[in-house]
């Protein structure tokens, strides 16, 4: 087994988790993923896969999920 584990620290880290947790049921067989809150700033993305590529392939799934999320919050709440 590969884990791969990032921490996100973010004032929007609760609006970040409620809009990438709605993806959690479209995993595939060969990899799993936890994404949690650790405090009111801190979000949590534990990715694990039985080989590699799989590690590799969820990575580039659930970073992208997250950066879309990042993005879609600076245009609904422009910071200033």
């Amino acid at each position: 087994m590969h884990t791969a584990v990032f921490r996100f620290t973010t004032d929007d880290a609760r609006a970040l988790y409620l809009s990438v947790c709605q993806e959690i049921g479209d995993v595939g067989d060969r990899s799993s993923v936890r994404v949690r809150l650790a405090g009111d700033d801190l979000l949590v993305l534990e990715v694990t896969a039985t080989d590699m590529p799989a590690l590799r392939a969820a990575l580039n799934t659930w970073l992208r999920l997250i950066t879309i999320a990042v993005e879609m919050r600076e245009i609904a709440v422009p910071s200033g």
